[in-house]
């Protein structure tokens, strides 16, 4: 059995799971999310937990029972608490502004680059840092992996855009003298 799928979800008293004909709803205090479901697994509330369990032992229900299990652990997650992403601009002249709902963003390219976050993603800016919050793990994770893209941090000096707590490996540069003759 698969050791991710078989745990509860514990369900906060502000979060309701529903399911109608096939679709998982997840409503909580910071807003609702939909997530179409497998018809190898069912879903069990009970208690103020939520339990995901399959409908046989094939290999693909064993494969979704884990999966459904984790996402909708993560969208429980998302409406009662939110998700957040830091990111951290370095590099001498790089700078990042809001310009609306957007950013506004000197990268050292000839132009300044403007990114436009998705639909139900907040972004805010404090000096170099970006904070990107929202409650669907999937998209706060990929918008904060394309504003990263723009500008990813070289392995020379670090300069570009990283993840808060990301470790950038550094190479040495050219090696002085020792030349051949």
């Amino acid at each position: 059995m698969s050791r991710i799928g078989k745990q509860l979800i514990p369900l906060p008293t502000s979060v309701t799971v529903e399911v109608n004909s096939g679709i998982v709803t997840v409503k909580g205090p910071k807003g609702e999310l939909t997530q179409p479901l497998s018809s190898r697994v069912t879903i069990e509330t009970a208690d103020g937990t939520v339990s995901v369990n399959r409908i046989d032992d094939e290999k693909y229900s064993r494969a979704d029972h884990g999966l459904y299990r984790s996402l909708i652990a993560n969208m429980v997650q998302g409406v009662n608490e939110g998700f957040v992403k830091h990111l951290i601009l370095e590099g001498v002249g790089f700078k990042v502004a809001m310009a609306g709902k957007g950013l506004k963003m000197s990268l050292g390219f000839s132009h300044d680059v403007t990114y436009q976050p998705p639909e139900n993603i907040d972004i805010s800016v404090d000096a170099n840092k970006i904070t990107v919050t929202g409650i669907n793990k999937q998209l706060v994770g990929q918008t904060a992996a394309d504003i990263r893209a723009l500008k990813k941090p070289e392995p020379y000096k670090g300069k570009g855009i990283r993840y808060e707590g990301e470790y950038i490996i550094r190479k040495s540069g050219k090696a002085a003298g020792g030349g051949s003759d």
